[in-house]
Formats: C-alpha cells, sequence, structure tokens
C-alpha cells in the first residue's frame, strides 16, 4: 500500500512556473514507477509525465513537451513536476498516481494508488 499527497499547485499568471511535488509513504518508493496525470473541468483525466522507478526514463505528453520535467527523488519518496511557461489550458487538477511495476506508463489503467490532487490554476 502507499499513500500519495500532492502539494505545490496554485494561482499563478500565463507564463509562471509552478512546482509540484507529491510525497509518498508506506511501500518502498523506489519500487513504483510513478506518473503525473490532470483532468479539468468537464474533460477526462489525462496524462502529463511518468518516471521509471530509477528515475532513467521519462515519457511526457506532448502537451508539456519543453515545458514540463518530471523527476523523482527516492531518498526523499517524493516525486516532482516542475511546470514552465504555464498557460491557461494547463489549469487543471494534478494528480500523482504510482504503478507497481518496471518502465513508466501513460495510460491510467497501469497505475495502483492515486493521490487527492492538486489544483493548478493559470489566469490569462
Amino acid at each position: 500500500q502507499v499513500q500519495l499527497v500532492e502539494s505545490g499547485g496554485g494561482l499563478v499568471q500565463a507564463g509562471a512556473s509552478l512546482r509540484l511535488s507529491c510525497a509518498a509513504s508506506g511501500r518502498i518508493f523506489s519500487s513504483y514507477a510513478e506518473g503525473w496525470f490532470r483532468q479539468a473541468p468537464g474533460k477526462e483525466r489525462e496524462f502529463v509525465a511518468a518516471v521509471s522507478r530509477s528515475g532513467g526514463r521519462t515519457g511526457y505528453a506532448d502537451s508539456g513537451k519543453g515545458r514540463f520535467t518530471i523527476s523523482r527523488d527516492n531518498a526523499k519518496n517524493t516525486v516532482y513536476l516542475q511546470m514552465n511557461s504555464l498557460k491557461p489550458v494547463d489549469t487543471a487538477v494534478y494528480y500523482c498516481a504510482a504503478a507497481d511495476r518496471t518502465g513508466y506508463y501513460s495510460t491510467a489503467e497501469a497505475y495502483d494508488y492515486w493521490g487527492q490532487g492538486t489544483q493548478v490554476t493559470v489566469s490569462s
């Protein structure tokens, strides 16, 4: 069992940056691949970024390539999402998720545990 708690969301203007954090507790954090997803009002949850257990492999949705960076610190049981050059279309609730498997994954079905989410609002 893994518990995930996101933080770092907020209200920012377009062009600003935010760093989201997801703190994990429970089983050994390094056993899990991690991902970030987001859900905007009236839309389905969508993939943002993912990182493998060791942090050596990462993947991104096209919407975040070049602007978002996922990383993890296994010593701190934390995964991060650095978001730069934010746009109003990035407004959503951001969720972190953990998958008890190797590799990294862009589909929500691959993940076993989810956090409660943190709101990111980008004003124009």
